[in-house]
């Protein structure tokens, strides 16, 4: 997980949330969410991190959506990884669905 987290930060990702999904998904135990501003940043976070969980743990991460930049899902196993170029994040509003209120990010219109 800190890898990950690492390795979207050394990126410049924007606005990462860590979910705990352990005893919630049978799918995951972590979720990280994250944005980048452009659809070619979207897809080096994307790239780079598949390289460094390769490199550095062993893993082959499956990544979906890189085509388009505009919402990569990286599944690395026990953490899946969402990076979405901010106006889609928003339309879908994976944090809603994944994190209590309380811990939601506050929007003001």
């Amino acid at each position: 997980m800190a890898l990950v987290l690492t390795s979207v930060d050394d990126d410049k990702a924007e606005d990462i949330v860590q979910i705990d999904l352990r005893g919630r998904s049978d799918v995951a135990d972590y979720m990280v969410i994250c944005s980048g501003r452009s659809s070619r940043q979207v897809a080096a976070i994307s790239d780079k991190l598949a390289d460094k969980l390769k490199q550095d743990l062993g893993i082959l991460s499956k990544i979906e959506g890189k085509e388009t930049g505009d919402w990569v899902l990286i599944d690395a196993g026990d953490v899946i990884v969402h990076v979405f170029r901010p106006e889609v994040r928003e339309f879908y509003q994976l944090e809603k669905m994944w994190l209590p209120a309380d811990q939601q990010r506050k929007t003001i219109v």
